[in-house]
């Protein structure tokens, strides 16, 4: 049985295991009952830690999500920032050094309201925050979220 357990550890890469850590560590802090201007710290904190340019994206992006749904409640998620409704992660921010990619990404979880036929995006790569790219992050947040 230590075997099997060694042997499945093994197959996550240092970013992966770290990312579990930090979800353990956000599940704990949930049931303490954060409020949500503690989570909002704890996201703002987490973006402060980024490299410079995650860091200027993550923090154009908190700036839009509020802007575009202010109901949205900001909270950690596997250690990355992110924005929930009823509880359940909407859209999320992942930092391109979080798993040493070439760039940064917006998601979508499956309780976003951005259904479109049979097939339709839930992932973004984000490289730079140009005026057009906010109007489009805008308005898909706010699609997202009603």
């Amino acid at each position: 049985m230590a075997n099997t357990t060694k042997k499945s550890t093994e197959n996550f890469s240092d970013e992966e295991r770290a990312a579990m850590k930090e979800r353990a560590k956000e599940v704990r802090s949930a049931k303490k009952a954060a409020t949500g201007a503690d989570a909002e710290a704890e996201v703002l904190a987490k973006i402060a830690e980024f490299p410079p340019d995650d860091r200027e994206l993550a923090e154009k992006l908190h700036e839009l999500v509020k802007a575009a749904a202010p109901a949205l409640t900001p909270r950690l998620w596997y250690g990355q920032p992110a924005y929930s409704k009823d509880g359940k992660v909407l859209v999320f921010f992942q930092p391109a050094s979080k798993f040493k990619t070439r760039y940064a990404t917006l998601g979508f979880s499956d309780v976003a309201a951005l259904d479109d036929g049979e097939m339709w995006p839930t992932y973004y790569a984000l490289t730079e925050m140009t005026d057009a790219l906010k109007k489009r992050i805008a308005e898909l947040v706010a699609r997202a979220a009603a």
